[in-house]
C-alpha cells in the first residue's frame, strides 16, 4: 500500500514526504546530532564538470533560441504549482546565468501553442527584456507542435554569420507533437545549417526529441523534479563544446561604441524611436543603439563593450584544475594548516587534514570552497597571482 501511494504521489510531493529522511542523520562523537555534510558531495559532482571541461576550445559567441512548450501539457500540476509556472522561473534564472557566462552571446525567446510556434523576442543581448516578454505571455492552449519549432528558428538561424554557434534549447512538456509535414525533412535542414538543437523533457523520453539531438550534436535529458531539471537548465549556461565543421575560426571586426551623454535626443536604430539621454554610439555610422553587445542595424558592425570581452577571457585560459589532497598527512609534516584563500583552517578532528586542494603551479593548499569559488567566479588563482 505505502508503495501504491508512493507511485501516485506528484514529483513535487515526493521530494517533501521522503519517510525514511533518519537514515541520512549524522551523529558526532558525543552522539549529538550534527547537519549532515554535504560539502563533498557537492564538490566531487563540481570535480566532474570542472574535469570534463577543461582543456576544450568553447564556443564563446552564441546565437541561442530558447523553445518553451506552453501547450495544454504544461499545465500539468506534477511540478508545483504547475509545470509552466516552474519552467518560467527556471527559465528566469537561465537566462541572467547565460548571460553571465556569455557576455558576447545572444538569447531569442520561442514559445510552442495550439500547434504553432511564435517568435516572443528577437534575438538580444538584454537578460530584462527577455524575461520580461516572458512573464507577460504564460498562457497554455492546444498541442505542442516540434517541426513548426524547428521551421521558424531555421530561418533566423540560417542568417547569423559562420562564426557564431547556434544553437536551440527546447523546454519540451508535451508527450507527442503536432506536425504539418515531414519533421525528419527539418531534421535534415537544421543539420545542415549547423544548429545544435538540444531538449530538456519534463515528462517522459520520446523518441523523436532524441532523435533530434543525435543528428544535431545536442543533448537530450529528462528531469525527475523542479530541482532536477533547473541543475539540467543550468548546464547549458556555459560555452559548449565548439565543433570544428560548425563554427570556423576567423578574425570578427568589432566596435567599441562611446556611451551617449544624458539629455542628447537622438533616434534610437534599435525600436525606430525618439528616446532622450543614454544609449551607445557606433563608431562607423554613428547610429545610437540601446544596449551591447549587439549589431549595428546601419552598417552592421559587432558592437560590444571591455569589460564584455574581459569577462569572456577566462574562457579561453581557465584555471588549471587543483589536485585533490589526501588526508594522510600528518600534522607534524610542515605544511600550510589554513587556507590560502579563506584562512580557514584545514585540520579535522584529531590529527588528520580536512579534504582540501592544492594548486599545481604554486603548490598553495585551498578549501573546498575557495577551490569552488576560484574557478567558477574568480577565474585567477590567489597563490599563483601573488607570486608575479
Amino acid at each position: 500500500e505505502e508503495e501504491e501511494e508512493d507511485d501516485g504521489m506528484e514529483a513535487w510531493e515526493r521530494a517533501y514526504a521522503d519517510e525514511r529522511s533518519w537514515e541520512n542523520l549524522q551523529e558526532d562523537e558525543s552522539g549529538l546530532l550534527r547537519p549532515i555534510d554535504t560539502k563533498t558531495l557537492v564538490h566531487a559532482q563540481y570535480r566532474r564538470r570542472l574535469l570534463a571541461a577543461s582543456r576544450i576550445q568553447k564556443g564563446l559567441i552564441r546565437y541561442l533560441y530558447l523553445v518553451i512548450d506552453l501547450s495544454r501539457a504544461a499545465s500539468e500540476t506534477d511540478y508545483r504549482p504547475s509545470r509552466m509556472v516552474a519552467v518560467a522561473k527556471c527559465a528566469e534564472a537561465f537566462i541572467r546565468e547565460f548571460f553571465d557566462q556569455n557576455p558576447l552571446s545572444h538569447v531569442g525567446l520561442v514559445t510552442i501553442k495550439d500547434g504553432i510556434s511564435h517568435r516572443l523576442t528577437e534575438i538580444g543581448g538584454s537578460p530584462e527584456s527577455q524575461i520580461k516578454a516572458l512573464m507577460g505571455k504564460l498562457e497554455c492552449s492546444g498541442d505542442a507542435s516540434l517541426q513548426n519549432a524547428l521551421e521558424l528558428i531555421h530561418g533566423y538561424l540560417s542568417q547569423i554569420p559562420s562564426y557564431g554557434h547556434r544553437e536551440v534549447l527546447i523546454l519540451y512538456s508535451a508527450l507527442n507533437t503536432c506536425d504539418p509535414g515531414d519533421i525528419m525533412e527539418t531534421i535534415k535542414k537544421c543539420k545542415k545549417a549547423k544548429i545544435r538543437c538540444s531538449v530538456i523533457g519534463l515528462s517522459a523520453e520520446i523518441f523523436i526529441c532524441k532523435h533530434v539531438c543525435e543528428e544535431t550534436g545536442g543533448s537530450y535529458t529528462v528531469a525527475l523534479d523542479e530541482s532536477h531539471f533547473k541543475e539540467l537548465l543550468l548546464e547549458h549556461a556555459p560555452p559548449p563544446p565548439a565543433i570544428a565543421e560548425y563554427a570556423a575560426a576567423n578574425l570578427i571586426k568589432m566596435g567599441f561604441p562611446q556611451r551617449g551623454a544624458e539629455g542628447v535626443i537622438a533616434i534610437c536604430s534599435c525600436h525606430k524611436d525618439v528616446k532622450i539621454g543614454g544609449g551607445y554610439t557606433c563608431p562607423r555610422c554613428k547610429a545610437r543603439v540601446c544596449e551591447l553587445p549587439t549589431e549595428c542595424r546601419i552598417c552592421g558592425l559587432t558592437l560590444v563593450s571591455s569589460p564584455h570581452l574581459a569577462r569572456s577571457y577566462h574562457h579561453l585560459f581557465p584555471v588549471t584544475p587543483f589536485n585533490e589532497v589526501s588526508s594522510v598527512f600528518k600534522l607534524s609534516q610542515k605544511l600550510a594548516q589554513t587556507c590560502f584563500g579563506c584562512q580557514q583552517s584545514l585540520v579535522s578532528i584529531g590529527t588528520k587534514f580536512a579534504p582540501h586542494v592544492s594548486c599545481p603551479k604554486c603548490n598553495q593548499r585551498f578549501c573546498l570552497d575557495c577551490d569552488i569559488y576560484i574557478h567558477e567566479s574568480l577565474h585567477n588563482c590567489p597563490g599563483c597571482e601573488s607570486q608575479r
